[in-house]
């Protein structure tokens, strides 16, 4: 079943068109990352997709409904956490905060939120507020409030584009784990190869602008995944290049 379905997509911004002619299908259940040469519209593409930016031609779906706005069934993850984060609210009343919009009973809404936040290993800090954690527990917040809402698709939007390595990898980590274990499908935007190879299940690669879908491909590494073993494979090394191609770079010449 296609949670997602792009025809024709077109973007422009005053007389320079950023997108052009995006037409890709999600699948349910799958992984899709999303990489391109720097400033070629991912994000652009993506506040098309979440219903957050009008577009000049084409069409979205998501579960089947043309996005017009953004829809209940969508679940956004920003790259800058900090603002996305309200610094007033706990860490409870930020994941809580977009299930009031809801109709459901405080009591559900309550365990939603304590779920989430066990899910992602903040049950300790729960009434912390959000300037009183680091980093990557702040994204983990954000991750947070995105699984307590359920949504049927869930956009990323380069995540973890702003912690540092270490942090990055167990973000990367949880992000597969929630992924397996509650039946998502993510589209996740990213500008580093290795962890659109790591993450996906296939990349869909961008070309330069006005932005088109060079090429779509499959990741069939086994499952699960793990940052030192998965990224030795041959196939890793061989899927890195593939991509490297994909987005334009010169091989570099052996000495």
């Amino acid at each position: 079943m296609a949670i997602l379905e792009v025809q024709a997509l077109q973007k422009n911004y005053g007389a320079e068109n950023v997108l052009e002619d995006i037409t890709l299908t999600v699948e349910e259940g799958e992984f899709l990352s999303i990489v391109g040469p720097s400033g070629c519209g991912k994000t652009t593409m993506l506040k098309c997709l979440s219903g957050l930016l009008p577009y000049e031609h084409g069409s979205v779906k998501i579960a089947g409904e043309l996005v017009t706005s953004p829809p209940e069934t969508l679940g956004l993850v920003f790259q800058d956490y900090s603002r996305s984060l309200l610094p007033w609210l706990t860490v409870r009343e930020n994941v809580e905060l977009p299930l009031r919009y809801r109709p459901s009973s405080k009591a559900k809404r309550h365990a939603s939120t304590l779920d989430a936040l066990e899910s992602v290993g903040l049950s300790a800090h729960l009434n912390k507020k959000p300037w009183q954690l680091s980093g990557g527990m702040q994204q983990r917040v954000a991750i947070a409030r995105a699984l307590a809402y359920e949504p049927k698709l869930l956009l990323m939007d380069e995540p973890f584009a702003s912690v540092d390595a270490q942090t990055r990898s167990e973000l990367e980590d949880l992000t597969m784990r929630l992924w397996s274990e509650r039946n998502m499908t993510i589209g996740f935007v990213t500008h580093d190869i290795d962890e659109a190879i790591y993450l996906g299940t296939r990349i869909a690669v961008l070309s330069r602008t006005p932005t088109t879908i060079r090429e779509v491909m499959n990741v069939d590494l086994p499952r699960p995944r793990d940052q030192v073993y998965t990224k030795g494979l041959p196939e890793f090394a061989r899927l890195r290049s593939e991509v490297f191609n994909a987005l334009g770079h010169a091989p570099t010449p052996v000495a």
